[in-house]
Order: C-alpha cells, then sequence, then structure tokens
C-alpha cells in the first residue's frame, strides 16, 4: 500500500479523488478527475543469493529426483536383468519416459493431500516437466558417457543423482523466487 501512495503522490500530487485501478500485475492506471496515466510497477531485481528459496528449491528438486528416479532405475534394472536386445538409445529413451511419468505420479499424489486430484495432476505436469526433462537427460547422460550403456552399477548411480539433483536446482530456484512457482 505505500508503493500505490507513493505512486499517486507522484502522479496526482494529492491522494485526493483519485481511483486506482489494476489492470493487470505489471501495470497500475491511475485515474483522476483530469487524466489517465499508467505507471509500471517497480521491477524487485532477482537474486541467487536467498537461503530460503535455495533450500525449498532444493525440497522441491528432491521430490522430483525421487520421481524420476524411480522410473529411470526401475526401466534400466529390468533390462539389465532379463537381457532383452535393446539398443542402449532405445532403453534410454524409455527410461526417460518411464522416469517423467513416475515423477508426475509421485508429485500428484504428495499435491493431492493439498489441492484436488485434478489441481494436483495439471501442477505436477504443467510445473516441472522442464525440470523432470533436464533430470532425465543429464541422469542418462553420465550413464552412458561413463559406462558406454545403459546399465547401473553401485558406484555409478550416486554420480547420475548428484547430476540429476544440480542440474534441475538452478530453475527451480528461479521460478520459485521469480514467480513463486513451486511444485510441493
Amino acid at each position: 500500500m505505500a508503493i500505490l501512495s507513493q505512486y499517486l503522490e507522484k502522479v496526482s500530487g494529492q491522494i485526493d479523488n483519485v481511483f486506482v485501478v489494476v489492470k493487470n500485475i505489471n501495470i497500475i492506471y491511475i485515474m483522476n478527475n483530469a487524466s489517465v496515466n499508467h505507471l509500471e510497477k517497480p521491477n524487485h531485481r532477482f537474486h541467487w543469493k536467498c537461503k530460503h528459496t535455495w533450500k525449498r528449491s532444493a525440497k522441491n528438486t528432491s521430490w522430483c529426483l525421487l520421481g524420476c528416479s524411480i522410473g529411470d532405475f526401475g526401466t534400466i534394472l529390468y533390462f539389465q536383468f532379463t537381457e532383452i536386445p535393446w539398443t542402449t538409445l532405445s532403453i534410454m529413451i524409455l527410461a526417460i519416459i518411464n522416469g517423467i511419468i513416475t515423477s508426475i505420479i509421485l508429485e500428484t499424489v504428495v499435491l493431492s493431500r493439498q489441492i484436488s486430484l485434478r489441481k494436483a495432476f495439471k501442477t505436477a505436469v504443467g510445473m516441472s516437466l522442464i525440470s523432470m526433462i533436464s533430470m532425465e537427460i543429464t541422469m542418462n547422460a553420465i550413464d552412458w558417457f561413463i559406462l558406454g550403456e545403459a546399465k547401473l552399477v553401485w558406484w555409478i548411480i550416486p554420480l547420475m543423482l548428484l547430476a540429476g539433483f544440480l542440474t534441475p536446482w538452478p530453475y527451480n530456484y528461479y521460478r520459485l523466487k521469480k514467480y513463486n512457482i513451486a511444485c510441493h
């Protein structure tokens, strides 16, 4: 309200007989008896220094990582144990798809405790798809670059999880800080 008062004083010189119409988030239209003026909302500078936002985005990224890992690792292990003769690329594409599906399911379940199931599903699909895709591609790229195939061994899993976490984390921070949009 103080910011709005400053705008009003700046434009009209007085607060008497001034009507304010909020057209959208970024522009405030100010009408007085003589004219209509519009001012852009002050631009709060984005920064990467908020510890609270880093912690919250880390939690959101961890939920996404858990969901993606279930489908991704499950798919790779299935092909590893059954020795079905698919190409590495085919297995990894299927692993990425399954990882995204299990992540959406997990996030939908978590969110459905707070909002309706339909809204939870839409939120899970809409808000974190870029995060999930980048996470999945990175995890599978680490597996392929180091092992040369879609295979899980005990020492590759921590590397895949670390890379899968670090890749979307800044993006999740950005969305949370700039738009206050989170998945969980």
